[in-house]
């Protein structure tokens, strides 16, 4: 690979960039001295291959499973709990072991399918997530359900990344534009219908199974969607796969454990020693990724999270304001399902319905937003960040009245207002973000986009959902709810005033 020079704009010097990228995605016009923006786009390569649409549906199916699984124990942890006895460090275990693996392996999926063939890092993650899911539900103690789930999250490692690279390898202009609109909505509507599903699944009992269910379910899901992949997506790979970076892939785990993992167990287990010492390491762990990764680039080799790619601005921006966002969204999803069902006593049913005005109104959102996007651009996330803040807002002075005796009908404005707000907000984001990505780097770009997303959701659960843990004893569920949801509007507040970074063409 040849490493170029080449003038940017405002006299500056940009080192280290691919010839391919170069040739893929050359460097926008500058703006005028107006400050328009250019007059169109550099035009994408054409696709190799054409993803029609029952390949799409197959896809976003392979989207959907990861998420949905992430969210759907929420709702089912008690049942867990009584029927295995495990206890809320277990507990957590369950929720963190599968996003801790999940989040540690998709850059390194992403990197394989490039090099191996989308479509068969595809198949093989959702083979092995139908297998992990069947162990999942046949678990028979809590420990052995944690080895379960943590392999499911390596499964969906291995098939989520191949989505995105899918997508943006086979599909260019408008058609592009759709699949990632449909690929963020399905993103969205999977974490609150995981949710919604579980409820529905632990209290139907299908068959004497219980809380079983909700892993057992994937199954047949899966049979489907293998059946549709080999017929229906076809096969890509990045013209000049790289080998896998060794050293950048081995300090990302260890920054993301030392990270995620005590704080997922540390309130649980009494913050043992352990995760202090593994909290002092993330910073030194984080420091040596990025500085591996930046001799890497240099060097004219290809690291598994190249500091090139980050330069294009979609992503690097995109990129900071989805970590708050996700941190606040999953937390609040899992919060909700605790304070639901132990403290306002609702069912697993009630608890999951409760969520379906927040699902009807993402749907809706996700349906206009193309249509707002072109004609307000990036505009639509900084809305959509303010209409989800009244929607948080409504659901703090209903907690803050109702008390106890709170209905689901009375959480049913700000469920809809704040799930009207996200769905303006993270299918447009996500398109945003990949707008730029060059085809040979999708799946690399993708891995990027998915592990700081799946990252911030497991921060969330792992930190927000401590401090509910935390403060619900002494101070009761609902103004432990309320303490939660007002760092909620703060972390809107911060995707706010992020949003406002963003580029305002969205392509």
């Amino acid at each position: 690979m040849r490493r170029l020079w080449y003038q940017a704009e405002r006299g500056r010097i940009v080192q280290g960039v691919s010839e391919a990228t170069v040739r893929t995605n050359p460097p926008s016009p500058a703006p005028s001295a107006t400050g328009s923006a250019p007059a169109a786009p550099a035009a994408s390569p054409t696709p190799t291959a054409s993803l029609a649409p029952l390949g799409l549906f197959t896809v976003l199916l392979g989207a959907a499973l990861p998420l949905i699984d992430f969210f759907i124990v929420n709702v089912a942890l008690p049942a867990i709990d009584s029927d295995l006895a495990a206890g809320p460090a277990l507990l957590e275990l369950v929720v963190g072991g599968y996003g801790v693996a999940y989040a540690v392996l998709l850059v390194l999926g992403g990197r394989l399918g490039d090099t191996a063939g989308r479509r068969k890092l595809f198949l093989i993650g959702m083979a092995a997530f139908g297998l992990t899911s069947l162990a999942c539900g046949l678990a028979p103690t809590a420990w052995t359900l944690v080895g379960a789930r943590v392999a499911q999250g390596a499964a969906s490692a291995l098939m989520l990344p191949q989505v995105l690279a899918t997508i943006q390898a086979t599909t260019q202009g408008p058609r592009r534009a759709r699949a990632m609109s449909l690929y963020g909505a399905t993103a969205g509507l999977s974490m609150v219908l995981g949710q919604i599903l579980g409820g529905v699944l632990v209290a139907a009992d299908l068959a004497g199974t219980g809380w079983r269910a909700v892993f057992l379910v994937n199954v047949p899901v899966v049979l489907l969607g293998l059946l549709l992949a080999v017929r229906a997506v076809p096969e890509t790979r990045s013209e000049r796969p790289a080998a896998v970076d060794v050293p950048g892939t081995l300090l990302l785990a260890l920054s993301l454990l030392s990270l995620l993992l005590p704080l997922t167990e540390g309130r649980a287990a009494g913050w043992p020693l352990w995760t202090l010492v593994s909290l002092g390491i993330f910073p030194l762990a984080a420091l040596a990724f990025y500085l591996t990764e930046r001799r890497a680039d240099r060097l004219g080799r290809t690291p598994l999270v190249p500091p090139s790619l980050l330069r294009l601005e979609s992503l690097r921006r995109g990129l900071v304001m989805m970590v708050p966002f996700s941190v606040g969204f999953s937390g609040f999803m899992f919060v909700m399902a605790v304070a639901l069902q132990q403290g306002l006593h609702l069912g697993p049913v009630a608890a999951g319905l409760a969520l379906v005005p927040m699902a009807v109104a993402f749907f809706a959102a996700s349906l206009a937003g193309p249509r707002l996007v072109g004609r307000f651009g990036s505009r639509v996330v900084t809305a959509g960040g303010l209409v989800q803040a009244v929607g948080i807002a409504l659901l703090l002075l209903a907690f803050r009245s109702g008390g106890q005796e709170l209905s689901v009908a009375a959480l049913a404005p700000g469920m809809a207002v704040a799930g009207l707000g996200q769905g303006f907000q993270l299918p447009v984001l996500i398109r945003l973000m990949l707008s730029d990505v060059p085809a040979d780097r999708a799946g690399v770009g993708g891995g990027v986009m998915v592990t700081a997303q799946q990252s911030a959701l497991a921060l969330g659960v792992a930190t927000l959902g401590s401090l509910f843990l935390a403060l619900a004893p002494e101070r009761g569920m609902g103004e432990a709810l309320q303490v939660i949801l007002l760092v909620q509007l703060g972390l809107i507040a911060l995707t706010v005033l992020l949003s406002l970074r963003l580029p305002r063409l969205v392509r």
